[in-house]
């Protein structure tokens, strides 16, 4: 898997860190301040996400037979809970500017570096869905959302520097952040949940795991099959499942049927890595207990 997404997020978010930091600290205006900071956090962020999936596609070892593939589901947890924070911090900050206001905000500056950073920002959340859309990433995924709540907090920001410019009342600002707090805490859940669901072994999705059922039912010498259990981890998707048939069948046949399962399965899913482990039985055994 190529290593450039979060490389290129790294870069335009220090870019974007410098021209906050400048404008913020020569302005005077707090809002494009905490949109550096944010944008700093962004860099490390992101520099986490190289690391993680460069180790998550490393190949199993004697220590970690399955590999490193919930390492992006790690992340994503972490990331996600990371977001959370930044909307609780902007969320407190905004309560803090409307019952302490702060210095005058310097509409003009503030305005040019959120449009800069409103382009920038915008370009970099297209670029990551399309490399998740192609890959299925999971922490492509994290740093799209990442990315896109900074986009929608650039342009909060941007909002309500002009809504100040034409009122001047300068509490829009913090209702403005108010607002996206409690837009990124939401946004964030789904990706902590996700991310938990895939720590926890959670199944493939229902309508892939009833395309897998039709697939082994359309196998006239299968009679039945039990324990089948599905799970993802990293770029790969497990399948296992018990297969059961006439105790007068060869083994060679049993193995060939399963052979055209396995086969069937990856042509139907053929964007996914698959690693199966199927069972052959005569009887169904699914009430004895599971060794």
């Amino acid at each position: 898997m190529s290593f450039h997404p979060p490389v290129i997020a790294g870069s335009v978010a220090v870019v974007l860190a410098i021209i906050k930091f400048s404008v913020g600290l020569a302005s005077g205006s707090m809002a494009v301040l905490s949109s550096a900071i944010d944008s700093l956090l962004d860099c490390l962020v992101s520099a986490l996400n190289y690391f993680a999936m460069k180790k998550s596609s490393a190949n199993p070892n004697a220590k970690f037979n399955f590999g490193y593939g919930k390492l992006e589901a790690l992340v994503a947890l972490f990331e996600g809970a990371f977001i959370v924070g930044i909307g609780i911090f902007i969320c407190y900050s905004s309560v803090e500017k409307i019952i302490n206001p702060k210095q005058s905000i310097d509409v003009g500056a503030g305005f040019i570096v959120m449009i800069i950073s409103l382009v920038m920002t915008g370009l970099l959340v297209l670029y990551l869905k399309s490399v998740y859309t192609k890959t299925g990433n999971l922490i492509v995924k994290a740093d799209a959302l990442h990315y896109q709540t900074d986009l929608i907090t650039n342009a909060a920001i941007l909002a309500a520097l002009f809504a100040i410019w034409l009122s001047g009342y300068e509490i829009i600002d913090a209702l403005f952040g108010i607002g996206i707090s409690i837009y990124i805490v939401f946004s964030a859940i789904s990706l902590v949940r996700e991310g938990v669901y895939i720590l926890l072994d959670g199944s493939l999705e229902l309508d892939k795991v009833e395309e897998i059922i039709e697939i082994i039912n359309s196998k006239p010498d299968i009679k039945s099959y039990h324990y089948l259990k599905t799970r993802k981890s990293g770029d790969k998707s497990y399948f296992s499942v018990h297969l059961v048939f006439d105790p007068d069948i060869s083994l060679s046949l049993a193995h060939k049927i399963g052979d055209e399962i396995e086969d069937d399965i990856k042509a139907k899913f053929n964007n996914t890595k698959w690693v199966f482990d199927t069972h052959f039985d005569i009887e169904d055994d699914r009430d004895k207990e599971e060794i």
